[in-house]
Parts: C-alpha cells; sequence; structure tokens
C-alpha cells in the first residue's frame, strides 16, 4: 500500500463493516463449496433433485422414482468426467 496522498479526483476507500465483510465471506465460501471448478455439477444436482421431486410430487411409481434418481446421479457423473477428460487432453497437432 501507498502512503502517498490521493491523486485529484479519487475518493478514499471506506471503511467495510464487519457484517458486510463476514456476509462477503460466507457468500464466497459457499459459492466456492457448490460451485467451485465445475458449475454443471451444481445444475446437475438441481436437475436430479428437480425430477426426483417432479416424480414424487405427481404420484409416478416410488420404484420409478428411486431408480431413477442413481441413473441420473451416474449419467452427471459421467458427462462430468467426460468434460474433463476432453479439457486435459493436449491438442491434436494440424495435419498437413
Amino acid at each position: 500500500m501507498s502512503k502517498l496522498p490521493d491523486a485529484p479526483g479519487q475518493r478514499a476507500a471506506r471503511p467495510v463493516s464487519l457484517a458486510r465483510r463476514y456476509g462477503t465471506a460466507f457468500g464466497r465460501f459457499w459459492w466456492e463449496f457448490l460451485v467451485g471448478d465445475t458449475p454443471e455439477l451444481l445444475v446437475g444436482a438441481i436437475v436430479v433433485v428437480s425430477v426426483g421431486a417432479f416424480f414424487a410430487h405427481h404420484g409416478v411409481a416410488r420404484v420409478v422414482t428411486v431408480g431413477a434418481m442413481p441413473v441420473l446421479i451416474v449419467a452427471l457423473l459421467a458427462t462430468s468426467v467426460r468434460r474433463a477428460q476432453r479439457a486435459a487432453r493436449p491438442p491434436r497437432p494440424p495435419e498437413a
């Protein structure tokens, strides 16, 4: 940090309240925890839970609801792993 006076036209930074700092830290923690590096997993988890809730609410047989959840979760994880593999693969050299 510089000890020089502020340049003309710049305002001094206002002090941030303790509650605001804690609120910001709390929000950043949950964003990093839930979203992290793979936001598609968060969206996929919300979709899987929504489909399960939809099935349960509309009286679809419990066997179908309970059976659909693991299938959807495995599909979600397989899609995420496939995307990570593609991202980690080195680019192909251009063919002449």
